[in-house]
C-alpha cells in the first residue's frame, strides 16, 4: 500500500506571494495514496528537514513529495532528510514549484492551479518509484587542464602542489597564454611577463606536472573520477628531448616571411621559430605552410646547422591516451574580429590597431622593440585616439551583448603608459561608462585624469577615415553637447573579447553547456561558479566569462581545490539511475550503443529458448552501471523499446503526463 507525505515549501515569499500553498497541500490531501500533507515557510531548513523526517516515522511513509525550488538546489538535501529518516533517498520526488511556477506566474489563481498540477504529476511517479542503491567507482587520481594560460597554469600548480599529477594540454607551442602577450598589468603596472615567466617555470619543473603543447584533445570517453582522453600531439617537426633552443636554426633559415602570430602579426618571422624568449617549453616549431623543405622539397638548412639533430621532417602527428579523475577546462579568449566594424576603418589603414597590437608596439620584445611607432610610416605618433566599447555591449548584431569587463581599465593603462614614456603625446578616449568595479580600479582610473591628464570624452565615435595622411575621428561629446573630430596619428580599438573558439569542440567532447555568447555555462552563477554542470568538469577563466587576471587566478585556484577535493576520495558514488535493457525485446541493433556518450552499452550473444526444447542465440544489450551516467540518449533511441531508465522508466514518464492531463 502506497503511503505518500507531500511537503509543500514557502521559499519565503519566492514561492508564497504567486501560489497560494496553503490550498495546493489542502487539495492534495485527497489524492490517492497521500496520508499525509503540510506547508512550511523553509523546508530546506533544519526544521523543515525535521518536520520530513517525524512525518516519515510517525507515517511510515513509502514515499515523499517536495513541492519547492529546482532538484538541482535542495534535492541531494531532502534526499538525505529522508534517507536519515530510514526512507530510501530514490523514493523522493521534487516538484519545481519555484522556477517552474511562481517565479514565471503574475496570478495567483493560475500559478495555485499548476502547482497542484506540479505536484499531483511528482505524486504519480513516485508511486511507480523503487528503492535504489548507489554503486561505487574508482577515482584516478591525475588531472587534465586544458589551455596553458594563466588559468591553467595556476590550476596545475595548486593541483600539483597538493601531490597530484597533472597535464596541461595546451594547443600552442608554449604555454603563457594572452598574458604573456601583454606589456604591463592594471592595476599595479607590473611586468606581465615578470610575474607569469616564474609560474611558467615552475610548471616546467614540477615533478609532478607534464605539459603537453602543441597539442589538442580528440576524444573524451567515461565519466567523473574516471575520465579516459585522447590527445593528438601535432608534429612540431623538432625532436623535444633533443632541442636545447640555441636558435641557430632560427638564424640560418631562410624563410623569413611568415607573420608573428605572438607580435598580432606586426613583423615577420621565420619559418622554423620559437614563439617567444621565454617559451615554455623552449622549443623550436617548424610552419609547414611556409617552410621551403615542405613547400618545395629543397632546402633542409636547419637540419644541417642543427648540432644536437633535433630537425625531423617525417615527424607525425601522435596521439596520448591517458586516464583522469577530473578536468579543468582553461581555453581563454581572443579579441573578436573587427569585419563587421568597418567604420572604424581597421581594414583600410594601417595606423588603426587594436589594444592588444598595441601591448605589442609597446613591449620590449616586441616588433618596435618598445618603441611607439606607427606601423604606416615608423614615425611616432602626437596624438593617439582610443575608441572604447568596439564590439562590447552592442546589441546591433555586429559585435557582443555583454561588457567585456577588462576595456575601461586597459584603456587606462595604455593612456598613462602612453603618457608617461611620451609627455608630448596627446592621449584622447572615447567613453560610453567607464566602468572599474575592481579593488583599486576606480583610483587607477582617476589618475590616469588627474595625473597624466587622458582626455576623456563621453561619447561614441561614428566615423575614422583618413584625410591627407591623417586620421579623422569624428565622434560625439555628450558633455558638451557638440560634434567633435579629433586629427589623430594613432587610433586604438578597445576590442570586445570572446572565448576561443577552439571552446566549442571542448564542450562538445565533455558533453558542457555553452550559451548563446560561446561561454561555458556554470552549474549555478552563485553556488556553483567553477563547476561545469558536468559532473567532474570544471571551469577556470575567460571560458567561463570576461574577466580580469587577478579573478582568473582566483577561480583557477578555486577549480584546484575542487579537484583535489575529489582526487583526495578512493571512490565516488555512482548514480543508480542508470540504463536497463529488456533482453527479450532488444534485437541488437547497435543503435543504443552508437549515441552512448560515455561508451556503458556493449552487446552480448546470449542463449534464449524458442519453445519445443529450441534455442537460439541473439545479441542483446548489455549495461555498465558503473559507467552509466543515466543521460536517457538510448532509451529515446531505441527502436523497439527495449532500453529503459531506472527512476526515469518510460511507465513513470507517461504516468506524470497522465496526471498533467487528469481533470
Amino acid at each position: 500500500m502506497q503511503r505518500i507525505g507531500v511537503f509543500i515549501c514557502w521559499c519565503g515569499s519566492n514561492i508564497a506571494a504567486t501560489v497560494d500553498v496553503k490550498r495546493v497541500a489542502e487539495t492534495i490531501k485527497s489524492e490517492p495514496g497521500v496520508v499525509f500533507a503540510e506547508n512550511y515557510q523553509y523546508m530546506c531548513s533544519e526544521n523543515g528537514q525535521q518536520l520530513i523526517k517525524q512525518a516519515i516515522r510517525e507515517h511510515n511513509l513509502t514515499g515523499i513529495v517536495v513541492g519547492a525550488c529546482s532538484p538541482r538546489m535542495h534535492e541531494v538535501t531532502f534526499r538525505k532528510a529522508a534517507e536519515e529518516a530510514g526512507l530510501n533517498p530514490y523514493m523522493v520526488e521534487i516538484a519545481n514549484i519555484r522556477e517552474h511556477c511562481s517565479w514565471i506566474h503574475k496570478d495567483m489563481e493560475e500559478a495555485t492551479e499548476k502547482a497542484v498540477i506540479l505536484v499531483r504529476t511528482a505524486i504519480a511517479k513516485v508511486k511507480l518509484n523503487a528503492p535504489l542503491t548507489a554503486g561505487e567507482s574508482p577515482v584516478t587520481k591525475r588531472a587534465l587542464v586544458i589551455g596553458g594560460g594563466i588559468a591553467g597554469i595556476q590550476a596545475a600548480l595548486d593541483i600539483a602542489e597538493a601531490g597530484f599529477k597533472v597535464d596541461i594540454v595546451e594547443k600552442n607551442a608554449t604555454i603563457g597564454g594572452r598574458m604573456a602577450q601583454l606589456d604591463k598589468t592594471f592595476p599595479t603596472l607590473d611586468c606581465s611577463a615578470c610575474i607569469l615567466t616564474p609560474k611558467m617555470v615552475d610548471c616546467a619543473q614540477h615533478e609532478n606536472i607534464d605539459i603537453l603543447s602543441y597539442s589538442e584533445v580528440e576524444d573524451v570517453k567515461g565519466f567523473v573520477g574516471n575520465f579516459h582522453v585522447k590527445i593528438r600531439r601535432k608534429a612540431r617537426y623538432v625532436d623535444e628531448t633533443k632541442c636545447t633552443g640555441c636558435k641557430l636554426c632560427m638564424e640560418k633559415c631562410p624563410s623569413k616571411k611568415g607573420l608573428n602570430e605572438f607580435n598580432m602579426n606586426l613583423n615577420t618571422r621565420t619559418a622554423i621559430h620559437i614563439p617567444f624568449a621565454q617559451a615554455i617549453p623552449n622549443v623550436a616549431v617548424i610552419d609547414s605552410t611556409q617552410c621551403l623543405k615542405f613547400k618545395t622539397g629543397k632546402c633542409g638548412i636547419c637540419q644541417k646547422f642543427c648540432e644536437v639533430g633535433a630537425i625531423d621532417f617525417t615527424q607525425q602527428d601522435t596521439f596520448v591516451e591517458r586516464q583522469y579523475g577530473a578536468i579543468v577546462v582553461a581555453t581563454g579568449f581572443k579579441p573578436i574580429a573587427l569585419d563587421n566594424f568597418n567604420e572604424f576603418g581597421y581594414a583600410d589603414n594601417k595606423d588603426v590597431i587594436t589594444s592588444l597590437e598595441l601591448e605589442r608596439l609597446m613591449n620590449a620584445a616586441g616588433p618596435t622593440n618598445g618603441v611607439l611607432l606607427r606601423p604606416s610610416d615608423g614615425q611616432h605618433p602626437h596624438v593617439v585616439t582610443f575608441i572604447q566599447c568596439v564590439g562590447s555591449r552592442d546589441t546591433s548584431g555586429c559585435g557582443k551583448p555583454y561588457c567585456s569587463k577588462i576595456c575601461c581599465m586597459y584603456t587606462a593603462k595604455h593612456a598613462m603608459m602612453i603618457r608617461e614614456k611620451y609627455p608630448d603625446t596627446e592621449v584622447h578616449v572615447f567613453y560610453i561608462d567607464v566602468r572599474t568595479p575592481g579593488k583599486n580600479y576606480d583610483e587607477f582610473h582617476r589618475r590616469a585624469v588627474e595625473q597624466y591628464g587622458v582626455d576623456y570624452i563621453k561619447g561614441m565615435v561614428g566615423k575614422v577615415y583618413n584625410e591627407n595622411g591623417k586620421l579623422m575621428v569624428q565622434g560625439a561629446n555628450l558633455i558638451d553637447n557638440e560634434q567633435v573630430t579629433i586629427e589623430s596619428d594613432l587610433v586604438v580599438l578597445a576590442t570586445a573579447i570572446e572565448p576561443e573558439p577552439s571552446v566549442r569542440k571542448v564542450a562538445t567532447l565533455l558533453t558542457a553547456s555553452i550559451d548563446t555568447n560561446n561561454f561555458l555555462t556554470e552549474s549555478h552563477a552563485k553556488l556553483r561558479p567553477v563547476e561545469s554542470p558536468t559532473a567532474g568538469v570544471y571551469l577556470a577563466g575567460v571560458c567561463q566569462g570576461p574577466k580580469d587576471i587577478p579573478e582568473t587566478v582566483s577561480q583557477a585556484s578555486a577549480c584546484a581545490a575542487k579537484v583535489i577535493g575529489l582526487l583526495v576520495k578512493d571512490k565516488l558514488k555512482t548514480n543508480p539511475c542508470v540504463a536497463m535493457p529488456d533482453e527479450m525485446m532488444c534485437n541488437g541493433c547497435s543503435q543504443c550503443a552508437n549515441v552512448c556518450a560515455y561508451g556503458a552499452i556493449t552487446y552480448l550473444d546470449k542463449e534464449f529458448r524458442i519453445g519445443g526444447g529450441k534455442t537460439e542465440i541473439r545479441r542483446v544489450a548489455s549495461v555498465n552501471p558503473a559507467v552509466c551516467q543515466g543521460c536517457g540518449a538510448c532509451t529515446v533511441t531505441c527502436p523497439s523499446g527495449a532500453m529503459d531508465l531506472k527512476g526515469f522508466s518510460s511507465k513513470q514518464i507517461m504516468s506524470e503526463v497522465d496526471a498533467i492531463c487528469k481533470k
